[in-house]
């Protein structure tokens, strides 16, 4: 065998290693039914893992996820909760340890935007908005540290726009920045029993969120900023969610990994 045919087989069997690496791991990821979501759960079924897809309305969706990753050959259930609501998210992980006896994963990926001018963010608004993406990361994280088996991954969503001065988002990466804390904070927490806390930070990925959000001048202007000339994809964001989950990741916790193409 030439040693060119010798690189290249064992570059294969890593790769193979690497898309196998959680064979036999259980996985939740909330707001799986869509976007983002749907991108992490699919990814970590194609690495081996069990998936608890979690939802809040989106329940043929939802549906629609597990359905492909079973027809991959893979395992997972939808599972029903409001991550706003501490209660539901009790209920939540109770289901997921139901439905496959044990925890090693926790993907926090949902979220909701609210695009306004600071002025005229409503109560309601910063209500809504903090319930969710903090008060919900932040309970989701709590029960995580609960049940996580040792040696577990918990995986947190923040923003690129904390480390950006951006009109009109002023709510929205406040609840990220608190994320980040939430996540420094408990990865010191949790470090005797191996487990790792980290964030990610996507800059502007293409999802239903965003185009909704966005016109298409902006989005055409955010696609812009990336050294890559365009918007990030889900599969995008997946990829290092899949190796923050992986063992080869053991090393790194505490951390807010910025995903946004080079944006900041």
């Amino acid at each position: 065998m030439r040693p060119s045919e010798a690189a290249y087989l064992r570059i294969r069997k890593g790769v193979s290693m690497v898309q196998s690496s959680l064979t036999g791991k259980v996985a939740l990821v909330t707001g799986a039914s869509r976007g983002i979501g749907r991108a992490v759960a699919e990814r970590l079924a194609r690495a081996g893992a069990s998936i608890g897809v979690n939802f809040s309305q989106g329940r043929e969706a939802a549906a629609e996820v597990v359905a492909d990753i079973e027809n991959r050959g893979g395992r997972a259930v939808a599972l029903q909760a409001d991550v706003g609501r501490p209660a539901e998210i009790r209920r939540l992980f109770e289901q997921t340890l139901g439905a496959f006896g044990q925890v090693d994963i926790v993907v926090a990926t949902a979220g909701v935007m609210i695009h306004k001018p600071f002025t005229d963010t409503t109560e309601e608004d910063f209500d809504r908005i903090f319930d969710i993406n903090a008060k919900g990361a932040f309970f989701v994280m709590q029960e995580a540290a609960r049940h996580l088996a040792d040696g577990g991954r918990i995986i947190a969503f923040s923003t690129t726009l904390t480390a950006m001065m951006v009109p009109g988002y002023a709510a929205y990466s406040g609840t990220k920045a608190a994320v980040e804390q939430f996540v420094r904070s408990l990865s010191r927490e949790v470090g005797a029993r191996k487990i790792t806390v980290n964030a990610v930070a996507p800059g502007p990925v293409e999802t239903d969120l965003l185009l909704h959000t966005e016109t298409p001048q902006s989005l055409q202007f955010l696609a812009g900023l990336s050294a890559f000339g365009r918007l990030g994809q889900p599969a995008d964001i997946a990829e290092v969610v899949a190796f923050l989950a992986s063992d080869e990741a053991r090393w790194v916790s505490g951390q807010v990994v910025r995903a946004n193409g080079a944006l900041t």
